[in-house]
């Protein structure tokens, strides 16, 4: 699922251009408009490489220079004379053609989230100085939007994840029956929607769009998308800037796992904040006490569910919700004061939800997921971590080891791409940040041996610059990201920005995996 793109912007619409609602109808030969100009044995590719998009405005109510149009793709590279899909793509053009640079394209997270708006919400995120100098190219990633999108056929109940272990036959079923529905629904498309295969269709929209060379902003899963694409084409990354980094050694198991240890210190840090602010919140005046108070609503949750609005809440409930407010600590101790006064029989508004996910968000983030990289194929290794995982990080250990999907998925189509070169790339990075920690960012700077890293200290939330931080934008980074994505030139060391003041992030939790 996305990056969740703060709500003072959600006015800018997600277009359909009218592609199928499924996949499998949707695949199709390449039209004869699009049929190749050059010998295809040279350069095998070219029906592809060689299309001309036909740009329209996007809708009538939205700006004339917003500008979408779809072009093709092959659904399997390895086989580039077969079957095509959509890909959906829009631009708004550079504001200065005499300081203009090239293409910016981006990506907004997920796996699973639609980019198509993105050039029309960076006109109001970025700085003059950047929208001067690059057409802003958004994209629906294969499979997602209108991009031929896939759809497994889920249930409200079989889109639920994380999940704790118990009990744990009820979640082997589970995992089981969606890669049952997916394999079914998506038929031989299932093993080409992969992060791989995206970064390859980027190189397609690179050479459509008749440029040498991209520059590239991503965020969260965007960021692995991002150096796959200068793995695979390290001579046609120009100037990349990585926000909030997964780390490229962990696809993705690991990075699901590394949530269970990361919450601790975020947990911790929260209790003393919190003991600190006793007079407001009341939950306990040493860090000892606000534990405490917080692991009695969960047993006493778990004994007899709490009342909290119209909604019942289990103590397994409030450890996977309350995972990621834990980062940000004023928002963990309302909400936690909330459930000390729900338990107590007073009247609380509604608990705070996630946005209500689609289905094809939810069948995209399984089918990259359990594409990229493969996973344990026993049951029983799941069961294992997750009991130990669950005595070693109390919160969220049973969570985060579970088992998925990918445990009955078939094996990917290629080998997971290592992430191991020196491109030039900027990555930005909040210290306090629930999806992708800090750990996982410097994974990311190792595998990127040309990278510098940006860490906000003591910066909180899931997103760090050009809005998509909830919070105030951090000046410090901004200015940073800026000067590179104008200049090209990276900071000579590794950079620390300051937290700006005041900025606990207000955007509610998302369902996403990595954003």
């Amino acid at each position: 699922m996305p990056h969740s793109v703060p709500r003072r912007h959600r006015r800018l619409p997600l277009l359909a251009l009218g592609v199928t609602a499924v996949l499998a109808p949707g695949l199709a030969a390449l039209p004869a408009s699009a049929a190749p100009r050059q010998d295809t044995e040279s350069r095998p590719l070219s029906r592809f490489t060689d299309q001309t998009p036909d740009w329209k405005r996007c809708g009538a109510d939205t700006p004339a220079a917003y500008q979408c149009a779809t072009i093709k793709v092959p659904l399997d590279y390895r086989d580039p004379g077969g079957t095509a899909i959509d890909l959906a793509i829009s631009r708004i053009r550079a504001g200065d053609a005499s300081k203009r640079r090239g293409v910016l394209l981006s990506n907004p997270g997920g796996p699973g989230g639609p980019g198509l708006d993105l050039p029309l919400y960076f006109t109001e995120t970025m700085p003059k100085s950047v929208t001067d100098r690059y057409d802003l190219i958004g994209f629906d990633p294969r499979g997602i939007g209108a991009s031929t999108p896939v759809t497994c056929g889920l249930t409200e109940e079989e889109k639920r994840f994380p999940r704790s272990y118990r009990p744990f036959g009820e979640n082997v079923a589970w995992a089981k029956t969606v890669a049952d529905k997916c394999r079914k629904k998506t038929g031989p498309a299932l093993s080409q929607m992969t992060t791989r295969n995206t970064a390859r269709d980027m190189d397609v929209l690179r050479a459509v769009l008749g440029e040498k060379k991209i520059s590239y902003y991503g965020v969260s899963y965007g960021t692995a998308l991002g150096a796959v694409y200068t793995q695979l084409f390290p001579r046609r990354a120009d100037r990349f800037v990585l926000d909030s980094a997964v780390d490229p050694k962990m696809t993705w198991r690991k990075m699901l796992q590394v949530w269970a240890p990361e919450v601790e210190p975020a947990f911790a840090r929260w209790t003393r904040w919190t003991a600190a602010h006793s007079a407001e919140y009341d939950l306990g005046k040493t860090p000892a006490e606000v534990s405490d108070t917080f692991w009695d609503l969960v047993k006493r949750a778990d004994r007899d569910p709490i009342d909290v609005g119209t909604a019942k809440l289990t103590g397994t409930d409030i450890r996977g919700f309350l995972r990621r407010e834990f980062f940000t600590p004023r928002s963990a101790a309302e909400l936690v004061g909330m459930l000390k006064d729900a338990a107590a029989g007073k009247p609380v508004p509604d608990f705070p939800t996630a946005p209500e996910s689609t289905d094809n968000l939810d069948s995209a983030l399984w089918t990259v997921m359990c594409g990229d990289a493969p996973m344990p194929r026993d049951p029983e290794t799941y069961r294992r971590d997750s009991v130990r995982d669950a005595a070693r990080y109390p919160l969220f250990g049973d969570f985060a080891s579970n088992i998925n999907p990918c445990a009955f998925w078939d094996p990917p189509a290629e080998p997971l791409t290592k992430v191991d070169n020196d491109v030039d790339t900027l990555i930005v990075q909040n210290e306090w940040d629930s999806q992708t920690p800090l750990s996982t960012a410097r994974g990311m700077h190792r595998a990127l041996k040309g990278s510098r890293l940006l860490t906000v200290d003591e910066g909180e939330g899931h997103g760090v610059v050009y809005g998509m931080s909830a919070g105030p934008a951090n000046r410090c980074a901004e200015d940073t990201a800026t000067a590179y994505l104008v200049t090209g030139r990276l900071p000579a060391k590794d950079v620390t920005c300051r937290a700006t003041p005041g900025s606990t992030p207000t955007k509610p939790a998302s369902p996403a995996f990595f954003g």
